[in-house]
């Protein structure tokens, strides 16, 4: 499934915070529960706890062999799985779902996903490369989104500190989807994030169900298979052609420039806890598309699991009336004037953590 929940796309436009689609744009189609975290939480299962029951060795160190061991051994796992699945998402008192039809073939992935409620859209994902075709408007969106190999690198660079802010517990084994799973969930050390939840397929270890929980350990949103076909008879090359097949559609490939904060004159006067800058986008302004008559800037900040996007443009007093703050399921949103800059952040993270950006942000040209 397509990596990496929670903030990552790129090309979202920071004017659309206010419309009721930016959760849809936000994080890649579909969902974020649904596109993130199988491919971060897919692995053998059975070889995580025998990891997690060797010898004992010093406390801080146990935590991060066994936190970053876990999440590996998942994402490698779902590297060699072929399934077929309807997936099933509750976020903000609203329900989800899409069919799924994913295949592995050495280096290669490819993902098929089709809406099966709201307007109808198929997403393709081969490698890097995303294609959302947009059948009612006859328009595909073609993008190339770098941050989908984004946490397997961050999980294997030294400097990597989930086990700083997260533990792992067991929970016991539940079925779901038609297979038996074990359950496990990701803690936060402090209130500055959230939990996960997740059911994990017990004989290979493909994600089956995933709960963001709030620092209540309230259910905030949940993703889960309703059915779900493993080693399904799914060829890449078909899947491949049919990705290929924009005849009649208008394709659309949104401008990106990659830049840093820095090189266009943002900083963090002060760091957020755990969260470490992993990318930063400049979109250009068009003449063709009067909302975006602007240069517009995405910062992206990531503590390994969750997300936050710093959208950042200049302030239009015909766009941008009022400060405001908004929660949909697990996705907080935030917007702020700075001098002249209108702030939107972004991210599945507590609403306090997303102000403590916000007061931090700071503009210096």
């Amino acid at each position: 499934m397509l990596l990496l929940k929670r903030h990552r796309t790129q090309g979202v436009k920071p004017h659309q915070a206010g419309d009721s689609s930016i959760k849809t744009m936000y994080f890649k189609p579909f969902t974020s529960l649904v596109l993130a975290f199988t491919v971060l939480f897919a692995t053998n299962f059975v070889a995580a706890q025998a990891y997690l029951s060797n010898a004992p060795v010093a406390p801080a160190a146990a935590d991060s062999r066994n936190i970053n061991d876990w999440l590996m051994r998942m994402h490698e796992s779902s590297r060699n799985r072929t399934y077929i699945g309807t997936y099933v998402v509750s976020s903000g008192g609203f329900i989800s779902s899409a069919k799924i039809w994913h295949v592995c073939e050495g280096n290669q992935q490819i993902e098929r996903v089709e809406t099966l409620t709201g307007a109808p859209r198929s997403i393709f994902r081969h490698n890097d490369r995303v294609m959302t075709f947009m059948p009612d408007h006859k328009l595909v969106r073609h993008e190339k989104r770098e941050s989908l190999g984004m946490f397997p690198e961050l999980l294997q660079s030294t400097d990597s500190r989930i086990a700083d802010f997260y533990k792992l517990r067991t929970e016991g084994v539940e079925r779901v989807g038609g297979v038996e799973a074990d359950v496990v969930t990701l803690v936060p050390k402090d209130t500055m994030r959230f939990g996960y939840r997740v059911w994990t397929e017990q004989k290979k270890g493909l994600v089956v169900k995933l709960q963001t929980l709030d620092i209540d350990s309230k259910v905030l949103e949940q993703a889960a298979f309703s059915e779900l076909q493993l080693d399904a008879p799914v060829k890449l090359d078909k899947l491949l052609q049919m990705m290929g097949r924009v005849e009649g559609y208008r394709v659309e490939q949104p401008v990106l420039i990659k830049t840093t904060a820095s090189a266009e004159g943002w900083l963090l006067k002060a760091p957020v806890a755990g969260f470490k800058p992993m990318s930063c986008y400049r979109r250009p302004a068009t003449q063709t598309n009067p909302a975006n008559s602007h240069d517009s800037l995405q910062w992206i900040f990531s503590d390994g699991l969750a997300s936050v996007s710093l959208f950042v443009e200049p302030f239009d007093r015909q766009r941008h009336d009022k400060e405001s703050s908004m929660s949909m399921g697990a996705t907080q949103t935030m917007t702020r004037q700075i001098g002249s800059h209108w702030l939107t952040a972004m991210g599945e993270v507590p609403m306090s953590t997303l102000r403590l950006f916000a007061n931090s942000l700071e503009y210096k040209k």
